[in-house]
């Protein structure tokens, strides 16, 4: 399967985005509503592991990616971007009542900014290695600008940096969720990256479950069918993620994702009831973190891409 142009593939990612918070917002009030914030992540992970379930039995490419796991080749660790779903379906019950949606989604931007120049430069993605251009550092180094400035105005007591870098450390583990599921999905179809993903991190969430004593308590169901919608979003959002990283890189993916979470962000803390609503400084740090998408997305002239010794071309060739 050919990777999509990347206009297209950016537009999906930003679909994805939009998902996302309101996934982030979901899975929060779930959580609130069922008084343990854990819960919230086992309702998303259980949803999306029965759609994931529905398609093997009613798709017979998704069964057939499945065997392919077996002949890939890949090393283990490629299977573990779900590790970093889990990590980010997890924070998000416990910081989104606190920050709001938008401080949550901009806060993500340092560490997958930061992670995601890493990860191309390392070619853990099925793009290869990408190099270190002064668009793609350019457009980091916004993003986490915009963190600070969405912080201003906001009284010393208020800041809750503990909750800011629980943020940060969401955004580092989307982009190597990104990257790893990415080359997963390049080796043998994105279904079975996508199914790769739900499966570790629902092992991971079950495992965080347990622990905190989540699953041993009993808790009041809310009725609102919509509060169950977070594994449909969930599905949605890797998706997207793994065809943005074939196309645009680890980088580019998780801006454009922002960018879509950003516009989701602001409008449901504007309408949830409860919500912070729209401060100043927030909108600026979200207009901020479009222009980080813009910036990054600017091209040099010459390739884009540093092909790893030994990784194929895009024609097929091989290089070493």
């Amino acid at each position: 399967m050919r990777p999509l142009p990347l206009p297209a593939a950016l537009a999906v990612v930003v679909a994805g985005g939009v998902a996302s918070a309101a996934q982030g917002a979901v899975n929060a009030e779930m959580g609130e509503r069922t008084g343990a914030p854990v819960l919230g992540a086992v309702v998303n992970n259980l949803g999306g592991c029965l759609l994931v379930l529905a398609g093997i039995v009613a798709l017979p490419s998704m069964r057939a990616g499945l065997a392919g796991l077996r002949r890939s080749g890949l090393p283990w660790w490629t299977y573990l971007g779900g590790v970093g779903g889990a990590v980010i379906v997890l924070v998000a019950p416990v910081v989104v009542p606190v920050l709001g949606v938008a401080v949550f989604t901009i806060a993500q931007v340092a560490g997958g900014s930061l992670c995601g120049l890493a990860v191309d430069r390392a070619g853990l993605a099925a793009t290869g290695r990408m190099p270190l251009t002064v668009p793609r550092v350019g457009g980091a180094v916004l993003g986490v600008g915009a963190v600070a400035l969405a912080q201003l105005g906001r009284p010393i007591g208020d800041l809750a940096v503990g909750l800011v870098l629980l943020c940060v450390l969401g955004g580092l583990a989307v982009a190597g969720q990104s990257a790893l599921n990415g080359r997963v999905a390049a080796s043998v179809g994105p279904a079975a990256g996508l199914a790769v993903n739900f499966a570790v991190s629902t092992v991971v969430i079950g495992a965080v479950a347990a622990l905190t004593g989540a699953l041993a308590s009993q808790p009041r169901w809310p009725a609102q069918w919509w509060l169950y919608l977070g594994g449909l979003l969930g599905v949605g959002i890797v998706l997207s993620l793994l065809v943005g990283v074939r196309a645009a890189g680890v980088l580019r993916t998780g801006l454009a994702l922002v960018a879509g979470q950003l516009g989701g962000a602001l409008l449901l803390d504007l309408v949830l009831p409860g919500g912070p609503g729209v401060r100043l400084p927030v909108l600026a740090g979200a207009l901020l973190t479009l222009l980080a998408v813009v910036v990054t997305s600017l091209r040099r002239r010459g390739p884009d891409r540093v092909a790893a010794e030994g990784a194929p071309e895009p024609d097929g060739r091989l290089v070493g």
